[in-house]
């Protein structure tokens, strides 16, 4: 399909797989299924425990995942088509700036398949290293623990050969649930990446004006050129903003609450395995939300670079029709599209640094309250 854009292709490749994009057939229902009837047996399981705090916590954070897995695969099935388009057009875009034969653009989109393509293998090394996690708790344990609290009305759980059953079940979906929990992350990150890529694209194009001997009307033919590539950039990022911000946002007060009780969680540990498996818990959450917030700061930044770069066309030199179109430019620029969680505030490494600092003030209040 396409497996010369590296930064999108092993994502693309493993949703496909599930049968999440693209394909429709029974791999789908199944992986649903079982999610679903999985969810389900956890959601009970929560409602009648009588674990302690620490068993509460740490299935609190199995369920949060899980949800959030069946949250990003309904999405995209319900928004299929939109995602697909995303897909087309970004193929699009990819191919137009690869036909320019630009060294400089060539080099942009070399280093971000490079990006890209590390970025989804260290999100699914994460995934695999908290799948190994969920197996090591329970053998950790000095009694039968399953690796996802669960309950079935009318069965004992814990009971031979029910317990074996069961924790043979939780091995087996939770890769199934890796596979369609990360790639989805990498995926819209990947989005994202490119975004940044069209935006370094443009600035290079129009930085370039002012070394090229054109004539009145071939610049004026190029500055349109670039306002309508902008304008196909701030349409391509509220694409991205469209499908993912509220996924995004209940993302953030969701990793927020569990951060601070994993972090919880380590006061009460009595082992150095179970807290080599709580950070590694801490770690897929920070390495998710870090390559989220961390790209979605620089298309921000790279955004309101357009308008530099703009301004450094020597705009005022050129005749007054180009002056004002190169003018509205820069004054759209200084406003620079960006992915929003709920459609409230932009995603920035402030946001990030704030998420952080609320997480420790929360788990300072509660350490105190538990001293």
């Amino acid at each position: 399909m396409f497996e010369d854009i590296k930064l999108i292709y092993m994502n693309v490749r493993i949703l496909r797989f599930w049968a999440l994009l693209y394909d429709k057939n029974v791999k789908r229902y199944i992986c649903l299924t079982l999610t679903i009837f999985h969810v389900a047996t956890q959601l009970l399981y929560m409602l009648s425990t009588n674990e302690g705090i620490t068993g509460i916590i740490r299935n609190s954070y199995m369920l949060v995942l899980w949800i959030n897995t069946l949250l990003r695969a309904y999405l995209l099935l319900f928004d299929q088509n939109s995602y697909l388009q995303l897909i087309s057009n970004l193929q699009a875009d990819y191919y137009q700036l690869q036909r320019l034969n630009d060294g400089y653009v060539t080099h942009l989109l070399d280093q971000v398949n490079r990006q890209g393509q590390l970025m989804a293998r260290g999100n699914l090394f994460f995934g695999l290293l908290t799948c190994i996690g969920f197996g090591l708790y329970p053998l950790s344990s000095s009694e039968r623990v399953l690796p996802f609290g669960s309950k079935i009305p009318g069965v004992n759980e814990y009971a031979t050969p029910y317990y074996q059953i069961w924790f043979v079940f939780h091995m087996l979906i939770t890769p199934m649930g890796c596979c369609m929990y990360i790639p989805y992350t990498s995926l819209c990150v990947a989005f994202i990446m490119f975004g940044i890529v069209m935006c370094k694209a443009l600035q290079h194009r129009l930085r370039c004006l002012s070394q090229k001997q054109l004539t009145r009307e071939q610049l004026s033919v190029e500055i349109v050129d670039c306002i309508i590539y902008h304008q196909r950039i701030i349409d391509y990022i509220q694409t991205i903003n469209k499908l993912t911000t509220y996924i995004f946002l209940i993302e953030f007060l969701a990793f927020g609450a569990l951060l601070c009780a994993l972090l919880f969680m380590l006061i009460f540990v009595d082992s150095t395995a179970h807290v080599a498996i709580v950070g590694a818990y801490i770690n897929m959450i920070l390495a998710q939300i870090l390559a989220l917030y961390w790209y979605a700061n620089e298309l921000r930044e790279q955004n309101l670079a357009i308008a530099t770069a703009a301004y450094e066309t020597e705009w005022f030199t050129f005749d007054l029709a180009i002056r004002k179109n190169i003018q509205l430019m820069i004054l759209r620029a200084q406003r620079p599209a960006s992915i929003r969680l709920g459609n409230i505030r932009p995603i920035t490494l402030e946001l990030f640094q704030h998420l952080l600092n609320t997480t420790y003030t929360f788990f300072t209040v509660l350490k105190r309250i538990y001293g």
